[in-house]
């Protein structure tokens, strides 16, 4: 019989690289985690407490009625393409290229604000878009 008692080793891990492993991994999820698309998720930006502004030879304002000002003279919606278009011309005597402000209400339909875009894009005009 052996009753002598059996020396068991103690298994233990060895861990001196685990921090340089761990450094590699950390460094690896950071790199392709800013190549990642930034934009998934569009997020109201606060705005500066400075304004770039353009020089506005043309204001053209769209109200919470929808109803159209060129400067402050109110314009028929059916007649806003051609009164963009002469004052645009109006306006390419006096500056090589004129701009065209846009200010439109935040309740004001999206498709108008385009529609004032394209017209004075077609009209050779610079177009600044200011929703408030």
């Amino acid at each position: 019989m052996n009753l002598r008692k059996t020396l068991q080793q103690e298994s233990e891990v060895f861990t001196d690289s685990l921090n340089d492993i761990i450094f590699i991994l950390l460094m690896f999820f950071l790199i392709i985690s800013t190549m990642a698309n930034p934009n998934v998720v569009k997020v109201n930006n606060p705005r500066g407490s400075k304004d770039t502004k353009t020089k506005q030879n043309i204001v053209v304002s769209i109200n919470k009625d929808q109803k159209f000002f060129i400067g402050q003279k109110e314009v028929p919606s059916l007649m806003l393409d051609s009164f963009i278009k002469m004052e645009v011309e109006r306006v390419k005597l006096l500056v090589d290229t004129p701009s065209v402000v846009i200010n439109a209400d935040t309740i004001s339909y999206y498709g108008e604000v385009f529609r004032v875009m394209q017209s004075a894009k077609k009209a050779g005009a610079k177009v600044v878009a200011n929703v408030r």
